[in-house]
């Protein structure tokens, strides 16, 4: 297959990088396969024809999220479960039904800001998407981390996250599907996971305590325990 990304298994628990980050072979990295979301959707979907697992649950963080999605609604009998965690499906308004917390203008200018000049755009985004002001090593970490992504596989993961919208995907998906929120994210604001409550056929809400826009990071106790409690949900109350 053509995605070559690094994993670990941990019992039941799959790890992979998205081609072009990480530690996953920039080789498997196609900058027009990846210039939109579909591409990394194409990769799951090899991924797990491959591993042929069970009635998986799949994690997706953020961008990840709509990644998933869009893949389970192409091929819905690969996924058990999807868990979303920190979800935007779209990052601009969209009134009056949607709002994805940023207008046109301001993401192109934070695209713009990464052309621009990677460790400034880094210094000055990752403190804004970790929160938690008061743990400042969480930020410098994300930072850090945004610093090795190659420069224009960095911007074309920007352009296809930030300028995205996967909206029309989430009606479609009939797999059972956990939002996961959390406090004081300026990234993903408390109006989209209530859109993607109304919009999915088999969805439940779940607020975390944790703040910011990576409580994986910043809280992953929580994290995890919500995914215990949740994990063998599908759709029924």
């Amino acid at each position: 297959m053509a995605w070559r990304g690094a994993a670990a298994a941990r019992g039941a628990l799959h790890l992979f990088d998205w081609p072009g980050a990480g530690g996953a072979d920039m080789q498997a990295y196609d900058p027009r396969r990846h210039h939109a979301l579909e591409g990394y959707a194409d990769d799951l979907l090899v991924l797990l024809d491959e591993l042929s697992l069970s009635d998986p649950v799949f994690v997706g963080h953020s961008a990840g999220a709509s990644i998933g999605a869009l893949a389970a609604a192409r091929a819905p009998g690969l996924f058990g479960q999807l868990a979303m965690l920190a979800p935007s499906p779209c990052f601009r308004n969209d009134p009056p039904d949607y709002h994805g917390g940023f207008e046109a203008a301001q993401l192109h200018e934070l695209v713009c800001g990464l052309a621009e000049g990677q460790a400034a755009w880094a210094q000055a985004v990752a403190p804004l998407a970790m929160g938690n002001p008061e743990r400042p090593a969480l930020a410098r970490g994300l930072a850090d981390k945004f610093c090795r992504m190659d420069p224009d596989v960095a911007l074309h993961w920007a352009r296809a996250t930030f300028l995205g919208d996967v909206r029309p995907v989430m009606a479609e998906l009939g797999v059972p599907t956990l939002v996961m929120q959390c406090r004081d994210d300026a990234l993903a604001p408390p109006a989209v996971g209530e859109w993607l409550l109304r919009r999915l056929r088999s969805a439940r809400l779940l607020r975390l305590q944790a703040r910011g826009h990576c409580p994986h990071v910043s809280e992953p106790a929580e994290v995890a325990q919500a995914l215990r409690q949740h994990g063998r949900w599908r759709g029924e109350d």
